[in-house]
């Protein structure tokens, strides 16, 4: 993953913080992660994409639904990454939308 990959991973972070917000480095990529259910990630595009909610398609009226990677689910590409108030109140209110996390198998 690019060094750019790795600075958009650290706004999100940085914009993000102080809510129930995680991020882990995946697959050559980031996931994110609020309270333990996705909600996005930074993948081959090298942008935030974020899951497809009644929420997120609020927030990002004009994002069109893309696939972050060949064969993917479409996600939705994150355009209110700079402002701090908005992408917060998108990020909790997607949370009861997204499904929890899967427990682990055995």
């Amino acid at each position: 993953m690019s060094q750019t990959a790795d600075r958009i991973a650290s706004l999100v972070m940085e914009q993000l913080d102080g809510l129930p917000v995680r991020s882990i480095r995946m697959m050559g990529g980031w996931l994110f992660y609020v309270e333990e259910r996705i909600f996005g990630g930074i993948y081959d595009s090298e942008e935030l994409m974020v899951r497809i909610t009644d929420t997120s398609r609020r927030f990002l009226p004009d994002s069109l639904p893309e696939p972050p990677y060949p064969g993917a689910k479409p996600m939705l590409p994150c355009t209110i990454l700079d402002d701090r108030d908005k992408l917060r109140q998108m990020v909790m209110e997607m949370c009861p939308e997204l499904p929890a996390r899967k427990p682990n198998k055995k």
